[in-house]
């Protein structure tokens, strides 16, 4: 596995990724019961945008850099910017939060979470990030293994009856890795049926995604919900064009919600024949 964040860290990918994290966070948190979060690819959790990675590829500055100068005033985009400004003010003005510390920002006291990362040197520096955290458990693990592992979700003699899981892993694998992933959502779901599922996936061809569109819809959820972003037209299966959000057990009106922001955000990142998606694969009952 040779696959890096870093060298992709804040790019447009990311902005779409922690916008809807953030917002599904602040769904959770609405209700005062203890909620769990497991993050199944967490990398290193914390990124300097002024560092050697970040620098060679430059595609932060066509993410959370223009995103931070454009500062649309929807509302989930601001507490993504917020969230941003208080990264920064901890950790210096080029920092950039990965999944792990928007977690660990947007949860509270009472609430759990576990970060998984295979990569050794990766996973030795997500535990030196959080290892003042007593909420965050760090595993150096296979993070698909981990939702075995980890669901039901249980802290002492607690069990989470509400949470979260985050599927990010880095498509290496290409098509494949949508079957893997799939594969590890039907056994959360089995397990752990009330979670949400969040799953993030690159965007090339759309059209090449239409399998995964109808394994998706199929999942024995409650509702399934996608939320896209191109940021140019996908004419090309050399290049991500975009990204999109799989959510199961979306929380109530979230793509009501989520759709003002997906317009935002392709105004303020996107290209010519950019483009924005909030479609129910399988509507809520």
């Amino acid at each position: 596995m040779n696959y890096r964040h870093a060298f992709h860290a804040g790019n447009h990918a990311d902005v779409l990724k922690h916008v809807v994290l953030l917002a599904l966070c602040d769904a959770l948190t609405a209700k005062p019961a203890a909620c769990f979060a497991l993050d199944t690819h967490g990398s290193r959790g914390l990124y300097k945008l002024d560092g050697e990675a970040a620098q060679k590829t430059g595609e932060a500055q066509d993410g959370i850099a223009r995103l931070l100068a454009e500062a649309p005033r929807n509302p989930a985009i601001q507490r993504y910017l917020a969230a941003i400004k208080a990264c920064r003010q901890q950790h210096g003005a080029h920092a950039y939060p990965g999944s792990p510390w928007l977690l660990a920002h947007a949860l509270r006291e009472q609430d759990r979470i576990a970060a998984c990362e295979l990569h050794p040197e990766e996973a030795n520096v997500l535990r030196d990030n959080f290892a003042g955290d007593p909420r965050i458990a760090v595993h150096a693990r296979d993070g698909y293994a981990a939702v075995k592992a980890l669901l039901p979700p249980k802290h002492g003699t607690v069990k989470f009856a509400r949470g979260l899981v985050l599927i990010d892993p880095p498509y290496e694998a290409q098509l494949d890795e949508f079957d893997a992933a799939l594969a590890a959502i039907r056994e959360a779901l089995a397990r752990w049926p009330q979670g949400m599922l969040a799953l993030w996936y690159p965007i090339k061809l759309r059209r090449a995604l239409q399998p995964f569109y109808r394994k998706a819809a199929a999942l024995d959820a409650k509702s399934a919900l996608v939320l896209e972003l191109l940021v140019r037209p996908d004419d090309s299966p050399l290049r991500m064009n975009g990204s999109g959000m799989l959510l199961l057990n979306a929380p109530w009106q979230f793509d009501a919600a989520m759709a003002p922001a997906l317009d935002a955000m392709r105004a303020a990142l996107g290209e010519a024949g950019a483009a924005s998606r909030s479609e129910w694969l399988r509507s809520p009952a």
